[in-house]
């Protein structure tokens, strides 16, 4: 880096922290100043101004810091630095409000432009209307039939089920065990068997045995 972009990045760094007036590392100095100026000139400018006494550097461990020489600041009073505690105890208060009423207008200004216009409000109660009306009708239709089953007929139909089907599964396995016992001594496969004597299966209709 030539001499006079030396004295720009030197110029720039001390004027930054003397107008900040608090500490920062070289890295936080590098890219406040938008990287402006390369991060090995930053580092060498801050060590030559900590030489020339024009800033403070202090080490914390294996990180460095560097803030304005504070001589140069006149003396504060302690009246005054309270009263700058409880401005700035006010100004993060009056921060922390400002941020909840932010927030709360931008849920509300979420709701509303999220909300239904006029127009799409009227054409949505339309259709709900239509559907209403559909359901309505289809409603009094079941209502004025006259071949509704009475409980009593449902309950004899839900019994004669469980009697046929229980039937069923008997007859079925009546059935399987007579197959079985014949293949015992049959010399052809199954298959071969059903055709022999035109036995049919559920299977071949896709017929399942119901659950209940």
């Amino acid at each position: 880096m030539s001499k006079g972009k030396d004295a720009n990045a030197a110029s720039a760094v001390l004027d930054y922290l003397n107008k900040q007036n608090r500490p920062y590392s070289a890295i936080d100095i590098f890219n406040n100043l938008h990287k402006e100026y390369g991060k090995t000139a930053v580092v060498r400018v801050l060590e030559d101004l900590g030489k020339e006494g024009k800033i403070t550097e202090k080490v914390y461990g294996k990180q460095k810091v560097y803030v304005a020489d504070q001589s140069q600041f006149p003396d504060v009073a302690d009246s005054e630095l309270k009263s700058m505690d409880v401005c700035i105890k006010e100004l993060n208060d009056k921060l922390v409000t400002s941020r909840t009423t932010c927030k709360t207008q931008e849920r509300e200004f979420q709701m509303l432009n999220s909300a239904l216009t006029t127009e799409e409000a009227k054409t949505r109660l339309e259709d709900v209307t239509a559907q209403c009306e559909q359901k309505q009708k289809r409603i009094d239709k079941i209502q004025s039939a006259t071949n509704h089953v009475s409980p009593e007929e449902k309950d004899r139909i839900y019994t004669n089920q469980k009697t046929f089907v229980k039937e069923w599964r008997k007859r079925k396995r009546m059935a399987t065990d007579v197959v079985n016992a014949i293949l015992e001594g049959y010399p052809k496969t199954k298959k071969q068997l059903f055709e022999d004597i035109g036995l049919e299966t559920d299977e071949e209709y896709s017929a399942v045995i119901p659950s209940c």
